[in-house]
């Protein structure tokens, strides 16, 4: 499909995300457009509020990326979750470990490597059982999540409870292992730049180097790969390996950039949003950029109307509008493989006849 097809496609979709969410309001006897022009007019005019949505856009870039990257070998990264608590256990583990004993830029080094290799290590475990076994990528990738948080709730229980033993929670993690702040009155940090980073990065392995290629190539045809000399179950591994791991960085800049420490649970949808985006930028590393913030937005703006004063807007606002719009965005991918299919099956009959 064209990729302007593509962009209206998504449009349509996020548009009737938002016409539904409105649909909602109006049902709850909150006028919409009042309640989300006063909410738009304070995330804009505020700093601190505006920078909010590049903050909350920062892991979904990462864990996007994750998705986006095994989708271009047509493999599908279920699992970015685990590998987000993955690479969240090893970033507070080692910030713990090594808060004030090193240089703050020698920690957050030691601890991106390590956030990035835990999530690597989840994902490389998923691309090998895909290569060895033929197992179905898209149940291991799923059930691997529910692995990693046990094994996460079993180390808040054990060695990394926090020391008054209240709750499922580690201790906070020094100052000194904190990820800089890059915008002074906002709580936009250093990762957000690692994230753009990262999926330039990607756009340039997957489209300008033989490995990006050898990965499109299996995605296309893994037959045709296999006769042109390319290894698909290599293939597997490494675009497994590279996609746990940026899932992991995402734990980076939530514990050292946002939470400062680990709580049981916490950020438990970031994942299957990251799908939702990696769908809605159709697979395009920089596209991740743009619907991260796009999603970013979403968020900010359903916690901004929840505390508009004198309107009973629940918490849970903010859940429905993005869930909403990821219903419509994900059903628009299944529209657009039906457009295409029959447009191929016309093209076909036009040949034959």
């Amino acid at each position: 499909m064209k990729k302007s097809n593509v962009l209206i496609y998504n449009i349509a979709a996020v548009a009737i995300g938002l016409l539904i969410s409105a649909a909602m309001l109006l049902f709850m006897q909150i006028d919409p457009i009042k309640v989300i022009g006063e909410a738009g007019r304070k995330i804009l005019t505020d700093k601190y509020t505006t920078g909010e949505i590049l903050v909350k856009a920062t892991p979904l870039i990462f864990t996007s990326l994750a998705f986006a990257f095994t989708y271009q070998a047509n493999l599908f990264n279920i699992g970015a979750q685990g590998q987000f608590y993955a690479g969240s256990i090893t970033a507070v583990s080692l910030s713990l470990a090594l808060g004030d004993k090193v240089p703050t830029w020698f920690l957050l080094i030691i601890v991106g490597i390590g956030a990035f290799a835990s999530g690597a290590f989840v994902g490389a475990l998923i691309g090998l059982a895909k290569a060895k076994f033929s197992a179905n990528e898209f149940l291991v990738s799923m059930m691997s999540t529910y692995v990693v948080n046990a094994f996460m709730d079993y180390l808040l229980r054990t060695v990394l409870k926090e020391t008054k033993a209240e709750y499922l929670q580690t201790d906070p993690i020094k100052k000194s292992a904190y990820l800089p702040k890059i915008v002074n009155g906002t709580r936009i940090h250093l990762g957000l730049i690692l994230a753009v980073l990262a999926a330039v990065g990607c756009y340039v392995l997957l489209y300008k180097t033989p490995l990006g290629f050898r990965i499109r190539a299996v995605g296309h045809n893994p037959n045709a790969a296999r006769l042109g000399g390319i290894k698909p179950a290599k293939i597997y591994v490494i675009a497994f390996l590279i996609a746990g791991g940026l899932a992991g960085l995402a734990g980076l800049t939530e514990i050292n950039g946002v939470q400062h420490m680990l709580l049981q649970n916490f950020n438990s949808s970031i994942g299957s949003f990251g799908i939702g985006i990696a769908i809605l930028a159709n697979g395009s590393p920089i596209g991740c950029i743009f619907a991260s913030i796009l999603f970013g937005f979403l968020n900010v703006m359903g916690t901004t109307m929840g505390r508009l004063p004198g309107l009973k807007i629940p918490a849970s606002i903010i859940d429905l509008i993005e869930g909403i719009v990821m219903t419509c965005v994900i059903m628009s991918y299944f529209v657009r493989s039906w457009a295409d299919n029959k447009a191929q099956k016309r093209s076909i009959r036009k040949v034959g006849e």
